[in-house]
């Protein structure tokens, strides 16, 4: 049960239409509702927001993203597979007001699908899906969009749901068993989570979360972005990164879900935490040498290499491995193997200019047999 409330109530009426029926989860920064839209009768999330000066600039970022959103491409085929905004408001509570964000419902995130698996990987078809809906969703956003999502991760992908049923059993379930709930000093009422049985049909899965997202038609990004096991070289090294550094991000994801472990994780053997050098020298083992060309553009290039472009970070380079040696779902379909390593490979690339866009890559091979 999270300590931390936000205004509302199990029954309540927000911005004179949506009806709160039970609550789904929360974060360090929201908590997520089912409701129902009493103007159609659909079903909706709200997603209600804590109240503090960072959170605020934030969520501006972020409806100005849903705005360009809305100008893109209604009939790009990515379109259904990215997170939509209906409706936004402020509600009010005991001591501020809280933004308000209304989403089209939707199951759970891959990450938490994948916790459910023993062996925390995707099955090659629910594999091969997740990953095409996700590069439609990336070459809306790039081309038709023009943005760039940059916190792509498996808890920012969920899962869509092609069953009402799985609310009005929620619905039904709240009436006949309410949630635990108590009443905070200063009014607020905590309630419990309650959890959306599993779809008998699954929709899309959507890309979510523009919280970090940034427009692409800029001349020159040079902030330190990415969750830290997925950051591209050129954000290591601080080269002025585009639309790219979303299909390096994609790809480590991919791996990750396929394989149950991180492509790359930075871990130093000296500090035992994350540190950019430990990175580098995972992606030199697993990608070869960094190529000249890259290292001449980057801003840090000298804090991890000398003038020759030897490695020279203060930690031992690692014993070169190849993705063949990595890889183990695919072992006994050699055939198979072969097609996923290449579609790995046009993603994973030290040059940003060397990657496949996302529009081609949703027509790789390997997608395409198993989706």
């Amino acid at each position: 049960m999270s300590l931390r409330g936000t205004p509302a109530r199990i029954g309540e009426v927000f911005n004179a239409r949506y009806q709160v029926i039970g609550k789904l989860g929360y974060g360090a920064t929201s908590t997520v509702w089912l409701a129902r839209d009493m103007n159609c009768c659909n079903y909706v999330t709200l997603k209600i927001f804590i109240t503090s000066t960072s959170i605020g600039q934030q969520l501006d970022g972020e409806l100005n993203m849903y705005k360009c959103l809305e100008r893109g491409s209604k009939s790009h085929p990515g379109r259904k597979a990215v997170g939509m905004l209906l409706d936004s408001f402020d509600v009010n509570g005991p001591t501020d007001k809280h933004r308000c964000l209304v989403h089209p419902p939707l199951w759970e995130s891959v990450l938490t699908f994948l916790r459910r698996n023993p062996i925390h990987r995707l099955p090659v078809p629910v594999m091969a899906a997740v990953l095409k809906y996700l590069l439609l969703a990336l070459d809306s956003l790039h081309s038709k969009c023009k943005i760039i999502h940059y916190d792509i991760k498996s808890d920012n992908i969920m899962l869509g749901i092609a069953d009402d049923s799985v609310f009005a059993h929620f619905e039904e379930s709240e009436l006949q068993t309410p949630s635990p709930r108590k009443e905070l000093d200063d009014g607020r009422i905590i309630c419990e989570s309650r959890q959306l049985r599993m779809p008998k049909n699954f929709a899309p899965p959507v890309l979510c979360d523009f919280g970090l997202a940034m427009p692409g038609d800029i001349d020159e990004h040079l902030e330190d972005i990415q969750p830290n096991f997925y950051r591209a070289p050129e954000v290591i090294l601080q080269i002025p990164w585009s639309y790219s550094v979303d299909i390096w991000n994609a790809g480590c994801v991919a791996w990750d879900m396929f394989e149950g472990e991180f492509l790359f994780t930075g871990h130093d053997p000296e500090l035992q935490i994350y540190r950019s050098r430990a990175h580098l020298a995972e992606m030199i083992a697993l990608l070869g040498p960094t190529p000249p060309s890259l290292l001449a553009q980057g801003r840090l290039t000298s804090k991890f290499f000398s003038e020759k472009g030897e490695f020279c970070a203060g930690i031992p380079l690692q014993h070169p491995v190849s993705l063949e040696e990595r890889e183990t779902t695919l072992k006994e379909q050699p055939e198979d193997r072969e097609k996923f390593l290449c579609l790995m490979r046009k993603m994973v690339q030290w040059e940003p200019g060397k990657r496949s866009s996302a529009e081609e890559l949703v027509q790789d091979e390997w997608i395409h047999a198993h989706s």
